[in-house]
């Protein structure tokens, strides 16, 4: 059925429950798992006719948050003995370097959360969930 598992994360609690998802779905067929975390792209405030520049302090604890994500993803995983690997990327779009590594790695299950905003947040946040289910040709499927 499924022989890679695709499981993006942001460090959140919910996140943590895609994990869990993707790592015993993993364990009953037999499949590898590829861990993922997203830093976007920073792009620096503008203030009227200046741009003000920030260094690169915030990448770098995006970079350190996400290198602590991708290390326990791989710690549960090796834990119950399913083979993991880990990508991490700068992506303008989080939604879009999900479908891009998951073409890249030849992954044919993407295992991803849901924070489940409705309505207007929905609308103005958007989310990158939806954005995955809607341009992804690769199954996906939606942990809450």
């Amino acid at each position: 059925m499924y022989r890679h598992i695709l499981v993006p994360t942001d460090g959140s609690k919910l996140s943590t429950k895609a994990v869990k998802t993707a790592v015993r779905l993993a364990g009953m067929l037999g499949a590898e798992l590829t861990a993922m975390y997203v830093i976007p792209v920073y792009a620096p405030p503008v203030y009227g006719e200046a741009m003000i520049y920030i260094p690169d302090s915030g990448r770098n604890a995006a970079k350190r948050a996400g290198q602590k994500a991708l290390n326990e993803i791989e710690r549960t995983a090796n834990n119950a003995g399913i083979r993991c690997r880990t990508v991490m990327l700068g992506s303008g779009a989080p939604w879009e370097g999900v479908i891009k590594t998951a073409k890249s790695r030849r992954c044919d299950l993407i295992v991803m959360a849901s924070h489940g905003r409705r309505g207007l947040s929905g609308l103005l946040l958007g989310s990158e969930t939806t954005k995955v289910l809607t341009h992804s040709k690769v199954p996906v499927l939606v942990c809450r």
